[in-house]
């Protein structure tokens, strides 16, 4: 080193150092936990910043189901956590998978006590509640578990019910007392409920004839301000619709109605129900999922003429049966329904009876129709008949995903034939579809 030289000046932290804290909190927010623990012992700015309200917002808790060295800390990891950050949350989600036996869901009921006890003192900003598939009527849960649960999220409920806007309890599989029960501790001392949206997708336990309970029915009259409700065809009634025209009519906008095969699915619902809903609620959307309910005689005593329907969903779940008939839907029903349909999902096993025709013409007739998702038996000429008329304008599709079934494993004509179709309507589907198509052998 030469005589006249320097030594180097003490290197600073560099950029990092200067980084505003706007931009490190969005680096953070990217990081796990483990990561952000680590990142917290670098310097005090970093420190501070890791309590930043905005990386705490949202969370997800998992719980494993089946015991294992893996997951064996993600219960105390979960209160932890709430004791340390409950306070920022805005939107938690809580799964628990598939439990194995009664002492993980006593050990699920136990954590859960603590993390909703520690939650519903310390937090005020809570918006969005989800816990889903609990499955709460499976013998895994031992009937004091049940009830000591429901108790603390009762009570968790009637805290945060006057500031939470969204609750999901999908799959929960309650009885009718049970979930009323529960949805009454939404309920302000005046008797109505902040909810806007609200996810009671079985809800309750199979079989159950909710929509004969006139307490199922009072206690949805308390939700005075529903945008979205999701809930299963067997609690549907005309009283139900009743009660949503003169609590929510103003703001509802989406009703989602699941109807499944082993629901109750068999009572009579007034038109004029429906009809006056429709006047009131002048923006309502209804959204229909079935589920191996296809049916003629069934999905037309369900499908009337005055449902402001925008989405329909026809499941088979791959089951077949020779004397049920696709035809009479596609061609008498669905089309009643061409000026208001938007979305259209068919997945049925249909290999006793060509459908080709029928949907393409009922493509043709729906002309609001954006979304187009068929699994079935179909040839691959089918799907260069929607693109031609597309082309044409005869259609306005903007999401079209076909999966043609075949009765070989081999696929190879089938896809070949796709590849030529798909270089013929290149420039189209480019400029203008999500576009999704494929052979599959259905053996």
């Amino acid at each position: 080193m030469d005589e006249d030289s320097q030594p180097p000046p003490p290197q600073d932290q560099g950029c990092w150092a200067r980084l505003p804290d706007v931009c490190l909190r969005r680096v953070f927010w990217w990081l796990g936990d483990r990561d952000r623990s680590r990142a917290a012992l670098v310097c005090r700015k970093w420190n501070q910043t890791m309590f930043s309200a905005d990386l705490w917002r949202y969370r997800t808790i998992t719980f494993s189901g089946r015991p294992s060295r893996v997951h064996a800390s993600e219960f105390a990891s979960a209160l932890w956590y709430v004791k340390k950050f409950g306070r920022y949350l805005e939107h938690l989600e809580i799964k628990f998978l598939n439990p194995y036996n009664a002492v993980l869901t006593k050990k699920f009921q136990v954590t859960m006590r603590g993390l909703l006890s520690c939650l519903g003192k310390n937090n005020s900003r809570l918006r969005s509640l989800s816990v889903q598939h609990l499955e709460l009527d499976r013998l895994v849960w031992r009937s004091s578990t049940r009830s000591s649960f429901l108790k603390s999220l009762s009570c968790f409920l009637k805290k945060v019910g006057k500031h939470l806007s969204c609750l999901s309890l999908k799959g929960a599989r309650l009885t009718v007392e049970q979930g009323c029960g529960l949805l009454g501790a939404l309920s302000h001392p005046r008797g109505q409920s902040a909810v806007s949206q609200l996810n009671l997708e079985d809800f309750f336990s199979h079989h159950l004839a909710v929509y004969s309970s006139a307490r199922f029915r009072s206690t949805m009259a308390a939700f005075r301000s529903l945008s979205s409700l999701t809930l299963n065809y067997s609690c549907v009634s005309d009283e139900l619709l009743e009660a949503l025209c003169q609590s929510s009519a103003g703001t509802l906008w989406a009703l989602n109605v699941k109807c499944h095969i082993h629901d109750p699915h068999g009572q009579v619902i007034w038109g004029m129900s429906w009809a006056k809903l429709a006047r009131h609620a002048t923006n309502l959307k209804v959204n229909f999922f079935f589920e191996r309910v296809l049916k003629y005689e069934r999905l037309v005593r369900i499908l009337l003429p005055e449902v402001p329907v925008r989405s329909l969903s026809l499941r088979s779940c791959y089951f077949s049966d020779p004397d049920w008939s696709m035809r009479p839907t596609l061609t008498h029903l669905l089309p009643t329904f061409r000026h208001t349909l938007q979305k259209l999902t068919f997945e049925f096993n249909n290999h006793h009876e060509s459908l080709d025709e029928e949907l393409h013409l009922l493509v043709l007739s729906c002309r609001k129709l954006l979304y187009l998702k068929i699994w079935a038996f179909l040839d691959v000429k089918f799907v260069e008949r929607v693109l031609k008329s597309q082309e044409e304008g005869q259609c306005a599709l903007r999401t079209l995903k076909v999966r043609i079934y075949t009765n070989r494993y081999e696929t190879n004509d089938e896809d070949r034939t796709l590849r030529e179709i798909h270089r013929k309507y290149r420039k189209l589907i480019d400029a203008e579809l999500n576009y999704l198509v494929i052979a599959y052998p259905m053996m």
